[in-house]
């Protein structure tokens, strides 16, 4: 059994570290390649509402009901999550690709985002009401890494309706194609 032991744990990711790894666009070609729903993630900024379209969010934790975002630093957005201690998750449908671009437009102001959106708070957080879903979420955790910060919150609301969600892959806007919703015998023990 001695013999079995190594004099120090393996570390396979260790060896990794060390080297440069590969360009931001090699990276970005692969990333690219990652099927997402498109969310826009909103709070209330101290100037109104505010958002950005934020194509990594994914659920992190049943229970406690977790979500996690990826959100850009220096965002307005961002900071406003940090300082209101909410934010809402609108999950955008496939026919709102005009209003998912509007929301990721650096340039648009958040009165040309929020522009003809129907709004309601819920627990101080913005939400669309025209959402595929949507849940308001309670900061847990921020932190920073590389050149976004992921922002993890514990689900207090959720809504969810039917329709079809809108997808971001291979840095374009997308669908699901098929019948989208389950009938009722889809599922259905046989």
């Amino acid at each position: 059994m001695a013999d079995l032991a190594l004099a120090r744990p393996l570390d396979p990711g260790g060896q990794l570290r060390d080297e440069p790894g590969p360009d931001t666009e090699h990276c970005l070609r692969l990333y690219a390649k990652l099927a997402s729903g498109v969310t826009v993630v909103t709070t209330q900024g101290g100037d109104g509402p505010t958002g950005m379209t934020v194509s990594s969010l994914t659920s992190l934790s049943a229970r406690p009901p977790l979500l996690l975002a990826c959100l850009r630093n220096g965002s307005h957005t961002l900071s406003a999550i940090s300082g209101q201690g909410v934010f809402a998750v609108n999950l955008l449908r496939d026919n709102q690709r005009p209003r998912a671009a509007r929301f990721a437009d650096p340039a648009a102001s958040p009165a040309e985002r929020f522009r003809e959106v129907p709004l309601r708070p819920v627990l101080g957080a913005p939400v669309f009401g025209d959402a595929l879903g949507w849940s308001v979420c309670l900061v847990e955790d921020i932190r920073r890494y590389g050149d976004h910060s992921a922002v993890v919150g514990r689900v207090a609301v959720v809504q969810v309706a039917s329709g079809r969600p809108l997808l971001w892959h291979d840095r374009r806007f997308g669908s699901v194609s098929g019948a989208g919703e389950p009938t009722a015998r889809e599922g259905a023990p046989r």
